[in-house]
């Protein structure tokens, strides 16, 4: 390995340890699990984006199990995502919900700090997020949610 790529994983090794990727960029490396992690996505049948979520969290180690859903409302409901949450994806890893296109590192961030929090969102489906990398990007913030509701910022990502 030489000097330049040792650097490369180190700042992005740094970016998440320190807190959200380095400078909003989501699709930096990530340091690796230490052991495999499981997690459970529902996604309709139809969306493509989720597919190529799944192909980024696949990408920075995660085991995904792929549970296709006619009927995600009912799946975010049970799961306790609100409305004003919600996106067209739904996981569950390490005790903790994550929806929609939130990215690997912020994951990672979650599963080592294990806040007491519900889970993890990026509402909608921004531009530019991972899964969502079509045309122009635009800033996004993923939010923290606790089973009443409550929501705080988590991690922001500006627009490259």
């Amino acid at each position: 390995m030489n000097t330049r790529t040792i650097a490369l994983l180190l700042a992005g090794w740094l970016g998440v340890a320190g807190g959200a990727p380095a400078a909003g960029r989501w699709d930096q490396p990530t340091p690796p699990l230490a052991k495999p992690v499981e997690m459970t996505v529902y996604r309709s049948p139809s969306c493509g984006c989720c597919g190529k979520w799944l192909d980024h969290v696949r990408q920075h180690g995660f085991q995904v199990t792929d549970v296709l859903s006619e009927d995600m409302n009912a799946v975010k409901k049970r799961l306790g995502v609100s409305t004003n949450l919600a996106s067209c994806h739904t996981a569950v890893v390490g005790g903790y919900v994550v929806e929609g296109h939130v990215p690997a590192g912020d994951i990672k961030k979650l599963l080592a700090e294990k806040p007491p929090l519900a889970g993890i969102a990026a509402p909608g489906m921004p531009q530019g997020s991972p899964g969502m990398e079509m045309g122009r990007n635009e800033a996004f913030t993923v939010l923290s949610f606790d089973k009443d509701g409550k929501t705080a910022p988590y991690s922001e990502h500006p627009a490259p």
